[in-house]
């Protein structure tokens, strides 16, 4: 049982990730808008979307039956009431499971569920709006042929990597907590240009991009950020000197203690029970 960009999808909560997942999806050309099916208690919210060729729907278990795809995304507290309502339509010969939620495993899927469907744990971020995302994808039960299908789907809105899924509460907290992480400290650096003569606006965008050069002169070059900061700290310098006065603070250390307790916090948002 493989899929191909006929079939149909559906979105089970559509908050900020499965809208720019939707959207992502659409404009790429993957899947027309028409072949994907948006849920959300307040459908409403939805009337954008359903002018722009959308199906909606605040009815899961009528999106489930019609799907061949579909794609949890709802919040971890919501989930098993979600899959008690839709366990009844699961047919493993038909359908794929895709679920974007955080703490909650393959395995505890499938248990709610009382199935052996397939099922794909996903962990994109919220640069997936942009079609930037780093998503992470782990593997419970699915064909290859399958997992193919889902990394296309997600490449559409950014780029993804396959990780073993034990690690995947530890992508949480690098990857979609670190997206603030990242804005923090931009915005730290912005205030920093304040203080040294900035306005407030031009100072965050000078951080902004300066921050997205850093980036991309990892990302392009595949360059070790030592071997860059080696570039631009020189003997006696500013920014050696401002470099150790924020590791004398904590700054290094700070970040790494945050990613691991947000790992933590991933690893218990979900109440099996």
């Amino acid at each position: 049982m493989d899929f191909k960009k006929s079939n149909q999808i559906a979105i089970l909560g559509s908050g900020n990730i499965g809208l720019s997942l939707a959207k992502g999806l659409a404009q790429s050309g993957l899947y027309p808008a028409s072949s994907i099916t948006l849920t959300r208690r307040n459908i409403e919210a939805l009337d954008e979307y359903k002018f722009q060729g959308f199906q909606v729907s605040a009815d899961n278990v009528s999106a489930s039956a019609q799907a061949d795809i579909i794609v949890l995304a709802v919040l971890p507290q919501q989930l098993n009431q979600v899959l008690d309502q839709i366990a009844g339509q699961i047919d493993v010969s038909k359908h794929l499971i895709i679920s974007v939620i955080s703490g909650v495993s393959c395995e505890d899927i499938r248990n709610r569920l009382k199935k052996d469907v397939q099922v794909v744990r996903v962990m994109p971020n919220t640069a997936i709006a942009i079609k930037q995302s780093m998503t992470c994808i782990s593997v419970g039960n699915a064909s290859q042929e399958n997992i193919e299908l889902v990394k296309n789907i997600f490449n559409t809105v950014g780029i993804c990597v396959v990780i073993n899924e034990e690690l995947m509460t530890s992508a949480t907290a690098l990857c979609a907590c670190g997206v603030a992480f990242f804005l923090r400290s931009i915005r730290a650096a912005s205030q920093g240009g304040v203080e040294v003569g900035f306005h407030a606006g031009e100072a965050l965008k000078m951080a902004a991009q300066t921050a997205k050069g850093a980036a991309d002169l990892l990302l392009q070059l595949a360059s070790h950020p030592e071997h860059e900061i080696d570039k631009v700290t020189s003997p006696k310098g500013c920014t050696i000197a401002g470099l150790n006065e924020m590791e004398h603070n904590g700054f290094s250390s700070a970040m790494i203690k945050g990613i691991k307790l947000s790992a933590q916090k991933a690893g218990e948002l979900y109440d099996k029970d």
